[in-house]
């Protein structure tokens, strides 16, 4: 989902969390539990956390730092900061490892993915199988509110990027920067290179040492684990394509392109809509408007929009789709973000206290706005604003998402509702 759930206090560091040592360790008394308590918990959460992931962090900070304690509150923050600076969906990492913490382990953690992800993911489904009966008739108008519904949300996503992440000229500058050469360049190459200029120059221009924290972070895993994950998340990233090389088999190509896509994701869940449309949608597996309207519909659901990939897999032409596609599809946009995190939780004390990685986030992180703002015209508005009308409908869910703060939910069925009026009346 998208937005923000205004009753939540999202912002999950307490203002001293930076000021002293800190250890988080499972094999603390009171830190270890079971995995079925933690999927159970992490259910509850998959059916009820909805507003997107800044919404999220604020869902687990209410029932598991302060209700649960499974963490403390400067630990919940190390944990944050962790996950926002590596690529991937930050709340689903950040529930992952926390899995991992309660459940002593990988297991812990997959008991957390699976509670957390999955209620949305089979509701993905549901839509993506019913699809066809709603492509001709009224299902059109229904279909067009759903698009209209994703410009409403990329454009509130954008302007919430771009007030944090292009704060200053140099920022704002990279940002621009990269639409020019997605622009130029065109296609998913071009948006992670336009990520890794970003990357660059926010290494050059943007370092600020006063924002190094202090303090250490300890989970169960240990650095030979670690090192192995890292591993295969670059083995994977890297090998993937050379494989698609040898053996063009419609399956492997899939588990590709949605890696790829949960691999390079920065800043936030809807960035993978421009990477997505680039990988189904110009090769033709997902026309345009299923793909919006899929988009459109993964803002009415809790859970993190990511399971939006359930759909895509669902829906792609040719086999595999369906019920396999939509498997494919989910595990591996995902896979390459938990790794990343489970392998980094060894490490993360080292390597985030340098200036340099730092910088780099930021200038990839500006880089990103630009990316979204692009796709935010091309394709989402070029498929769906076509009247004056439809340009009213869609600033209209902007502004109640933004300045009415309204859950998204009640955008999407305020939005569908009017497309489906406008194809009968």
């Amino acid at each position: 989902g998208a937005g923000a759930a205004p009753t939540l206090n999202p912002a999950p560091v307490a203002p001293d969390s930076w000021q002293h040592p800190l250890t988080i360790d499972a094999d603390r008394p009171g830190r270890s539990g079971h995995p079925i308590e933690v999927l159970l918990v992490f259910l509850r959460l998959g059916l009820t956390s909805f507003g997107g992931p800044v919404a999220h962090l604020g869902y687990f900070r209410n029932e598991l730092v302060l209700r649960r304690q499974w963490i403390d509150e400067a630990g919940y923050g190390d944990l944050v900061a962790l996950c926002q600076f590596l690529p991937g969906p930050a709340s689903s990492q950040v529930g992952f490892s926390l899995g991992v913490l309660r459940g002593g382990g990988l297991l812990g953690g997959f008991a957390a993915w699976c509670g957390f992800t999955l209620p949305s993911a089979l509701v993905m489904l549901l839509v993506a199988l019913g699809s066809t009966a709603i492509q001709a008739g009224p299902g059109q108008g229904l279909i067009h509110g759903l698009k209209l519904v994703a410009v409403a949300v990329v454009a509130q996503a954008v302007w919430g990027m771009a007030r944090t992440l292009t704060p200053d000229r140099t920022r704002a500058g990279i940002a621009m920067l990269a639409v020019i050469v997605v622009v130029l360049g065109g296609g998913a190459v071009a948006q992670v290179g336009a990520i890794a200029v970003g990357a660059l120059l926010g290494w050059q221009f943007c370092r600020d040492p006063a924002a190094i924290p202090g303090g250490e972070i300890r989970f169960p895993v240990d650095r030979r684990r670690g090192s192995l994950a890292l591993a295969l998340f670059a083995l994977l990233l890297l090998g993937l394509p050379l494989l698609q090389l040898v053996d063009h088999d419609q399956a492997l190509a899939l588990f590709g392109a949605f890696y790829r896509s949960g691999a390079l994701v920065f800043g936030g869940g809807h960035v993978v809509l421009p990477l997505l449309q680039a990988q189904v949608v110009a090769p033709g597996w997902v026309n345009q408007p299923a793909f919006l309207a899929g988009y459109g519909a993964a803002q009415a659901l809790p859970g993190p929009l990511f399971t939006f990939a359930a759909y895509l897999g669902a829906a792609v032409q040719p086999w595999p789709n369906g019920l396999a596609g939509s498997a494919i599809a989910l595990i591996a946009i995902f896979l390459p973000g938990l790794l990343l995190v489970y392998g980094m939780l060894p490490f993360w004390d080292g390597f985030r206290r340098r200036p340099w990685a730092q910088a780099s986030m930021r200038g990839a992180n500006a880089a990103v706005v630009g990316v979204l703002a692009l796709a935010l015209y091309d394709p989402v508005w070029t498929s769906a604003v076509f009247t004056p009308t439809d340009f009213a409908a869609a600033l209209t869910g902007f502004l109640l998402l933004t300045v009415w703060r309204l859950p998204s939910w009640s955008v999407v069925l305020l939005l569908a509702l009017f497309g489906l009026a406008q194809a009968l009346f």
